[in-house]
């Protein structure tokens, strides 16, 4: 009886997953687009299921547009967009958002700088509203600049040098990516941030943060007809800026493979970290790499997580963090070793498990259960008004394309096996990378 009702379930999960996939191919998301006098993309999505309203606006800035000598400012923008601007006080975003029932949030890249908000569709206009005034209204001036610059020189602080691992990111992109913008980590260095001036950060705010570099995305239950009305009585009065300048992006050849240990008092448990330069999010490449990804070390039943956890017990974790960026990618492979076990033997391993990949490629079934996974999390990833926003303001920004929020998923499902042999060949199948090892320092001879 237990394994009848074992089996009903399976049938039934299975057969609510696959109608999913036929609805979200049957009823596609339906969207309308418009580019606004002044340069701003505007993107508008409907959905009526609830009275929810989500606003996406996402600035094509991130840390890869900064210069060596400061570093951090897309990051420290995020953090200073929640003070004051030119009619809303200092402290008062939150507490009008708050009130309001709802909630904001940013977040920032190595490409673009996003904000949100989710609140009860009557309350559309206060999202409009604040991020109007931010985009050109912002006050970037000594008050807000300074609390912000302690809350950023912490977090850098908190993230870096008081954590395990905390500098491997920095170190990561530092060689990784040596001699271009990439060059650094998201929060950049702390004497960048320490010794920047108002007038820095003024230049960098009238750079990047105008109306032609930035799309806005809204999803959830809304009149189209007002919406655009409104989006136009906000923002259609603010003059089109120059068009940013940039830095120009050329990535070259690695020519040989950086190793360091490094030897750290917090550091409980070995870790050996792999970084291997990936495709661009636009390759055709992409798509076979993501599944790839998936099939050597994304859960339990993965390849490197069988033999480093299960089988031989070397590892307490292993997996793939995949880092997706405009012009190149980034796949960091890494195992935290168990007490007494070796980072180095780990690091053997996974190469031995990249290169049967390479040598007999994958099974029928290791490929089908990774397009499952896609496919789930093709769906599941729109789910509401916010995910639904922030995927067409994605698409837009990296294709110029809303329309792949339906179609995108049929690029995974084209994929052989055959593929996933070449990109393992291609962007694993090489030692010239970055290779990080963290160990306690009591390991130091």
């Amino acid at each position: 009886m237990k394994k009848n009702l074992l089996l009903f379930v399976f049938i039934v999960l299975n057969y609510c997953i696959n109608t999913n996939i036929v609805f979200a191919q049957i009823y596609p998301i339906k969207y309308v687009k418009e580019t606004l006098d002044n340069g701003l993309t505007v993107i508008y999505s409907q959905d009526k299921s609830a009275p929810v309203v989500s606003t996406v606006i996402m600035y094509k800035v991130g840390s890869k547009d900064e210069i060596s000598t400061q570093t951090g400012y897309a990051h420290f923008f995020e953090h200073l967009m929640f003070e004051a601007t030119e009619n809303i006080p200092r402290g008062a975003m939150d507490s009008y958002v708050q009130e309001a029932g709802g909630e904001l949030n940013a977040a920032t890249s190595f490409d673009k700088t996003v904000f949100y908000f989710q609140l009860p569709s009557n309350q559309l206009k206060l999202a409009l509203w604040i991020e109007s005034e931010r985009m050109r209204k912002l006050k970037v001036e000594s008050l807000g600049v300074e609390t912000q610059r302690g809350v950023v020189l912490e977090e850098i602080k908190q993230t870096t040098t008081n954590q395990p691992y905390g500098t491997l990111l920095q170190k990561t992109m530092e060689n990784l990516f040596a001699g271009t913008s990439y060059g650094w980590e998201i929060l950049g260095y702390e004497k960048n941030i320490a010794a920047a001036t108002i007038e820095n950060f003024q230049n960098f705010y009238n750079n990047f943060y105008q109306p032609n570099n930035a799309i806005l995305s809204i999803s959830g239950d809304f009149d189209l007809k007002e919406t655009k009305a409104l989006v136009r009585e906000y923002f259609g009065n603010i003059p089109k800026g120059v068009e940013p300048k940039r830095n120009t992006i050329e990535i070259p050849q690695m020519t040989k493979q950086y190793r360091e240990s490094i030897y750290d008092e917090k550091v409980q448990l070995p870790g050996v970290f792999i970084s291997f330069r990936g495709p661009a999010i636009t390759s055709t490449d992409y798509f076979a790499t993501s599944l790839l990804t998936d099939i050597l070390a994304n859960g339990e039943s993965s390849r490197l997580y069988q033999r480093l956890v299960d089988k031989e017990e070397l590892a307490v974790e292993v997996t793939i963090e995949p880092i997706i960026l405009q012009d190149v990618g980034i796949f960091l492979v890494y195992g935290i070793a168990s007490q007494g076990k070796s980072a180095e033997k780990i690091e053997k391993i996974i190469y031995e498990e990249i290169n049967k990949i390479i040598k007999d490629g994958v099974t029928d079934e290791e490929l089908s259960k990774a397009k499952n996974i896609i496919e789930t999390k093709f769906i599941t990833d729109k789910k509401n008004s916010l995910s639904i926003a922030q995927s067409l303001a994605e698409y837009q920004n990296y294709f110029g394309d809303p329309g792949l929020i339906n179609t995108e998923i049929d690029k995974y499902l084209k994929v052989t096996k055959n593929d996933i042999v070449k990109v393992a060949q291609k962007y694993f199948g090489t030692d010239k990378n970055v290779t990080l090892f963290y160990l306690p320092k009591s390991n130091k001879k």
